[in-house]
């Protein structure tokens, strides 16, 4: 995706040295990355991204690099399998890979995509499969030019996760989400919390503001999320009731069975209380800030892709989920 590796290409673009990407346009068979995978390589030999979680990514380097060498842009087919020896076994993903590569977009593509992820906004972004492989930007895909042979990749706005309460357990969170692709909002109408200095050298916005009163002025999207963490019934509930009266995807609230149930009695009478995860968290057995922070980020990925959360060695579903379910729903216990 291009979003994962926009960081570096806006590096190194920022430092004259030119960019190639090896974009993910088709597969025939399985395999572990979505198609939009993309690695980018700069000419310093620096590369980030993947296109298979490492069965090709060597291959895939090599003709990345030719192009940075003056070999012209061009599709090209990759078999996870081509460079084994005759006896060594082919991964299960043997499927071939068509991998566009070509130099990083030019102006105004490259301007467009910087903007829309540092606003936040969606962009739809084409690339030609044909020589000369023009960028196109458009707000949506109706309006992109038709190219004919093309692939099209559509960067969204990132759901967000409001963390209620500017805890330490929130700003492990908020370390931790953005490499979710979230944008994090960490409420708290308490001054003494929010200027505490935890979340410094984090991305998370953190807003001083009773919860229903912030999420009155910004709605909840399904893909959103929303954790309780304040401990502070008078904060968490207020942000219940504002978050299942609107369609977020996950709502979750930290405490123990004992202050859960406690919680559920206070809030009978609250319309999609049904809808409300608690205690937060996957039974990971963990104690630490960390370990109770992977807990709850691990349920919510699982809410999201519409999976209970349990081993993969007991279940029967693919590794990776193909896409996020419709309406996602609480892991039942």
């Amino acid at each position: 995706m291009l979003s994962e590796v926009w960081p570096f290409v806006e590096t190194h673009h920022q430092a004259g040295r030119p960019v190639v990407l090896a974009r993910l346009v088709g597969r025939d068979g399985p395999g572990s990355r979505p198609l939009g995978a993309t690695m980018a390589v700069a000419d310093d030999g620096t590369w980030r991204g993947s296109l298979s979680g490492g069965c090709v990514e060597g291959i895939v380097l090599d003709r990345a690099r030719a192009v940075l060498a003056g070999d012209p842009p061009h599709m090209t087919a990759v078999d996870p399998g081509e460079d084994l020896l005759p006896w060594e076994d082919a991964p299960a993903c043997a499927g071939e890979l068509r991998v566009l590569i070509t130099p990083a977009p030019p102006e105004p593509a490259r301007s467009a995509i910087s903007t829309a992820l540092a606003e936040d906004r969606p962009l739809a972004v084409r690339v030609g499969l044909r020589p000369p492989q023009r960028w196109s930007t458009a707000a949506t895909t109706d309006q992109l030019p038709d190219m004919g042979d093309a692939f099209t990749e559509e960067l969204t706005r990132r759901p967000r996760l409001l963390l209620i309460g500017a805890t330490d357990l929130a700003a492990v969170l908020a370390t931790l989400a953005t490499t979710l692709h979230r944008k994090v909002v960490v409420l708290d109408p308490r001054p003494g919390h929010v200027a505490s200095g935890a979340f410094t050298g984090t991305t998370a916005d953190v807003v001083r503001s009773w919860p229903d009163d912030w999420i009155a002025r910004h709605p909840l999207a399904a893909r959103d999320a929303v954790v309780v963490l304040s401990h502070d019934p008078r904060i968490d509930d207020r942000a219940l009731r504002a978050a299942l009266a609107g369609p977020a995807g996950y709502v979750a609230a930290l405490g123990s069975r004992a202050t859960h149930a406690q919680r559920l009695r206070r809030l009978t009478d609250t319309p999609g209380l049904d809808r409300l995860v608690g205690p937060a968290g996957l039974d990971l057995g963990g104690a630490s800030l960390a370990e109770s922070a992977l807990s709850i980020l691990g349920e919510l990925v699982a809410v999201e892709n519409g999976r209970g959360g349990r081993r993969l060695r007991d279940g029967s579903l693919p590794v990776r989920a193909t896409r996020a379910a419709a309406h996602p729903q609480p892991i039942k216990s």
